[in-house]
């Protein structure tokens, strides 16, 4: 009688899920697509995920992946903001867009009474 474990199984139940995960991570990063500017300040230090609010390069204003209207933005962040007026809020602003629409949104976020409000960038290359 023989004693050993037959790791065959394992070895394919593993591969199969090596193929899966490779396959589907590239399709768990969705989102807007918008060319981030870039700059030298270190990124900061957060413990959720946070709100993210985006412009892209057609001046179109997104919440999370949704595409929103500007007037909307407000009271769509007070329904899903658990934290109130202390909730995180990341702006993304590709660099092709108005400074004024970017100038905009903010200017909503700050008169509603967000005060935790970030612009997000890309790290610069080169420095």
């Amino acid at each position: 009688m023989m004693a050993e474990i037959n790791v065959t199984p394992f070895v394919d139940v593993m591969l199969v899920l090596l193929i899966v995960f490779m396959v589907a991570a590239p399709l768990l990063t969705v989102g807007v697509p918008i060319d981030l500017p870039e700059s030298q300040a270190k990124s900061m230090d957060q413990d959720r995920e946070p709100l993210t609010v985006s412009v892209n390069d057609k001046g179109q204003v997104f919440l999370q992946n949704t595409e929103i209207a500007v007037e909307d933005l407000v009271p769509k962040l007070k329904a899903i903001g658990k934290g109130g007026t202390d909730e995180r809020i990341y702006v993304r602003g590709d660099r092709k867009v108005d400074y004024g629409t970017v100038m905009r949104v903010m200017g909503r976020l700050s008169a509603a009474g967000y005060r935790r409000v970030a612009l997000v960038t890309e790290v610069e290359q080169g420095s």
